[in-house]
């Protein structure tokens, strides 16, 4: 994944789920991945 794609998934998780943004700079690429996709899933699921 591109540099700006991780600091987009980032941030939207940051504001998503109130998340510390400072721990998820530790995590690997498929974990940020996978935390974007759940928290993105639920938040489509709530806009409908």
């Amino acid at each position: 994944m591109s540099r700006q794609e991780r600091k987009n998934m980032i941030e939207f998780i940051s504001k998503m789920r109130g998340t510390d943004h400072d721990n998820l700079l530790y995590m690997t690429d498929a974990e940020i991945e996978h935390i974007y996709n759940q928290t993105y899933y639920q938040f489509e699921e709530i806009a409908e």
